[in-house]
């Protein structure tokens, strides 16, 4: 036996498909913000804007607080600083230069100096032989005083002499019997010898020196012209 009423279908139901509908909007609306708070291509332009402005306050605050001069310099205030900066290096130089001449002036002395003090060893030691032969005359004047002491006495000054003289390079040149050498010897005559042949040295009227091998004083010599003449008659 059939209803007189029909059946009853829930999804046929007004109400209840309008609710089902609203709930459906929800989740899509909830579904699409999200997407857009996500997606920068939905990101608003004047909030974007205004974001830019705010990192720019930021920044400028921050080299505030580190000291940083925002202002450019201006072209007055960039001629001055030039020319402190030159008047700085002029300044410079001139100190650079009067220290230069000073070296020069220092360097200068010191070279005269040493050239002008240079015999001072050599003189401090022949004041020694000074004092010795002073010694020698005092002891002369003595009445016990013989020729054989004074000539002992004159013979060691002598060869104090020597020895300082050796001591600073000097040395006497070799004469008799070499060969004669216009290099460091100066013949004064010749002779002839019968103890050197001809062009040797055979006698020496002074002594020359050297002073570490350069010649101070050639040695005067009388050059041998080898055997005298056999007697004639």
């Amino acid at each position: 036996m059939s209803s007189q009423y029909p059946e009853f279908d829930p999804a046929s139901d007004p109400i209840d498909k309008a609710a089902a509908d609203s709930r459906d909007d929800d989740r899509r609306h909830d579904w699409q913000v999200d997407d857009e708070s996500d997606d920068p291509l939905h990101d608003d332009p004047r909030e974007r804007h205004s974001r830019q402005i705010d990192d720019a306050l930021d920044a400028l605050e921050a080299g505030d607080e580190n000291g940083a001069d925002p202002e450019p310099e201006s072209v007055d205030e960039a001629v001055s600083r030039m020319q402190r900066e030159v008047e700085q290096a002029h300044q410079r130089v001139l100190i650079a230069q009067a220290e230069l001449e000073n070296f020069r002036k220092r360097t200068r002395k010191d070279y005269e100096d040493q050239i002008r003090f240079a015999a001072l060893p050599l003189v401090e030691d022949l004041l020694q032989v000074r004092d010795n032969l002073l010694r020698a005359l005092e002891a002369s004047e003595a009445s016990s005083a013989t020729i054989e002491g004074i000539r002992d006495g004159v013979d060691m000054v002598a060869k104090q002499l020597d020895g300082i003289l050796a001591k600073h390079g000097i040395q006497p040149i070799v004469a008799v019997g070499e060969p004669f050498d216009p290099n460091v010897h100066q013949a004064i005559a010749q002779a002839p010898s019968p103890e050197h042949e001809a062009g040797r040295v055979a006698i020496e009227a002074t002594t020359g020196f050297q002073l570490h091998g350069r010649v101070i004083r050639p040695s005067q010599v009388v050059v041998s012209t080898g055997e005298p003449a056999a007697p004639t008659g």
